[in-house]
């Protein structure tokens, strides 16, 4: 994925590096189109909140990428912050994507995805995402 991630961390270690990896499992299942890695790092009542304002739930989300109304072709993360408190935990990544999506060309974004987490049975999902530019 990226090198040279500068981090802002609290939390136990082995929280940071599950989030740091679950982070990059998204990033490569959207990349792949893989809809079982897709499936499996975001919570069930996951919601996406696009640029645009625009809401989508975990199903929608992973259609659309299935189906090609998202494209992701790269993704460079240049900066990771984590902050963890107990079973909860903010994901900020600033990475320039490399994207096609609803049809517009392809571009290489700045984006910006906020994420709240949560850790269930000892396990990290996504369970909230907003997306900005910067």
């Amino acid at each position: 994925m990226a090198q040279g991630l500068g981090f802002l961390t609290m939390g136990p270690v082995d929280d940071k590096q599950q989030l740091v990896a679950l982070y990059e499992r998204m990033y490569k299942a959207m990349i792949a189109k893989d809809s079982a890695v897709l499936d499996e790092v975001h919570a069930d009542d996951f919601v996406l909140v696009h640029m645009t304002g625009m809401h989508q739930s975990k199903d929608a989300y992973i259609r659309s990428i299935m189906n090609g109304t998202l494209n992701y072709y790269s993704a460079v993360t240049e900066s990771l912050d984590i902050i963890v408190d107990g079973c909860k935990a903010v994901i900020t990544g600033h990475s320039k994507v490399e994207a096609a999506v609803f049809g517009g060309g392809r571009h290489t974004w700045p984006l910006s995805l906020r994420f709240e987490a949560r850790k269930r049975n000892g396990q990290w999902r996504l369970t909230h995402s907003q997306a900005s530019t910067y």
